[in-house]
């Protein structure tokens, strides 16, 4: 498709290189708005899940077996379960998929999982389907490199998938499935609504899905429901809970790549993503990109650094962020997961401008994730805070108390209920 031939969008082009999108003028015709879903192809997928979920708190949304939809010659050379698990921390229907990575190697072949690439999904959110809708259209007149677009289930997010210059797939979703009060997935009869091509729009609303299945008499509650959660033994301000933490939010991203100007023009020319800042860490140059008002939503170190920092060699992941509720939680966080025999470690401040406490904990697949609980949010002006301006932090001193930052608790806030 030709760039001439993108006046059918409904982000309308301007006519001075830009769209009108919700009637503002942008660059692309879609706005991304925060990390949504992140996904790890997993070579011990049921231990990596009851660690997400025993230990971080993860609850299972819903698990995708695939036992009966694969030819038999294709599960022979599978390595454990052929699954995909779902999980959540909020009311999204996933936030953390985790897949068997012998499966997903197996079923798509080498040239769709290049070695490096352990990530199966950088999701981000965008504000409507039109924008998706528009997004699958210039990504086609861009010649972005596209895997597929439509609507997956479980879930029900409308998408697009596309890949950066390493092969990690990013996606451009909206309007994924909620799971409300009782605490039910949609049942299975609700997924007859995927769509494995992008369909026409207007498309019906979720509220029309709804109505619908109950005419046809589907049962909302039979749907999955996570399991017992274990003993709420830990007051939580003023919640009982299986822990003494909550994570509130996901993201930041940060990927190894193999080329840092390839990776920053992807995430900003075809992305949007805005940088941040730039900092060079032991003659490295590493990058950090926002798309809304937290310093960083994607940071991208060079390849190089890797073995430096100890990280694993197996992926391209450096690290995903969790964002703890507060301060105290993530410090009983860190003695938690310490008393769990959890492979914890901290690394220089430089590396992540933006952020003051915070620690790493490997996964069973040696795929690290960082909790923290402040993020510096980036105003109007759209500059980052001064280096000197922000809080100096001794590796491995975790005061009681901490002094407030003038952008404390502010940022996406999370809705609850905590538990």
């Amino acid at each position: 498709m030709s760039e001439a031939g993108l006046e059918n969008l409904y982000a309308q082009p301007t006519g001075d290189g830009k769209y009108a999108v919700g009637g503002v003028k942008l660059d692309r015709p879609f706005k991304v708005v925060r990390l949504g879903h992140f996904g790890l192809n997993s070579d011990h997928v049921e231990d990596t899940a009851r660690f997400y979920t025993e230990l971080l708190g993860f609850e299972v949304s819903d698990t995708l077996d695939l036992s009966d939809r694969l030819p038999e010659d294709q599960l022979s050379k599978i390595k454990g379960p052929p699954i995909g698990v779902f999980t959540r921390y909020g009311s999204d229907h996933h936030a953390l998929v985790l897949f068997n990575r012998s499966m997903r190697e197996v079923r798509d072949g080498p040239k769709r999982w290049p070695a490096g690439v352990t990530i199966n999904q950088i999701t981000w959110q965008v504000g409507s389907l039109a924008q998706v809708s528009d997004a699958v259209d210039w990504f086609a007149a861009k010649q972005v490199p596209t895997v597929r677009s439509g609507r997956d289930m479980p879930g029900s997010n409308w998408h697009t998938y596309i890949t950066d210059p390493d092969g990690n797939v990013n996606e451009l979703y909206y309007g994924i499935e909620q799971i409300g009060w009782d605490g039910h997935s949609k049942p299975l009869e609700m997924h007859d609504r995927g769509f494995r091509e992008w369909p026409e729009l207007p498309q019906i609303s979720e509220y029309r899905e709804v109505t619908d299945a109950l005419t046809k008499g589907v049962d909302p509650t039979s749907g999955h429901r996570a399991a017992d959660r274990g003993a709420e033994g830990f007051d939580v301000d003023g919640v009982l809970m299986a822990r003494p933490f909550k994570i509130t939010a996901m993201g930041p991203v940060r990927l190894f790549m193999t080329d840092i100007a390839e990776g920053i023009r992807f995430y900003s020319e075809k992305l949007g993503f805005t940088v941040t800042e730039e900092v060079t860490y032991e003659g490295h140059r590493c990058v950090f990109l926002r798309c809304n008002t937290a310093h960083h939503a994607v940071a991208l170190y060079p390849l190089a650094l890797r073995e430096q920092l100890g990280l694993s060699d197996h992926s391209f992941s450096f690290s995903l962020g969790l964002r703890i509720a507060n301060y105290r939680q993530l410090r009983n966080a860190r003695g938690f997961l310490i008393d769990k025999g959890c492979d914890l470690f901290e690394l220089p401040g430089e590396l992540f401008p933006g952020m003051d406490y915070n620690f790493l904990v490997r996964d069973p697949d040696g795929h690290v994730v960082q909790l923290y609980a402040y993020m510096e949010q980036v105003g109007w002006d759209g500059r980052p805070r001064p280096a000197e301006a922000r809080r100096k932090i001794t590796p491995g001193d975790w005061p009681e108390t901490i002094e407030a930052a003038p952008d404390a608790f502010m940022g996406e806030p999370f809705l609850g209920p905590l538990a």
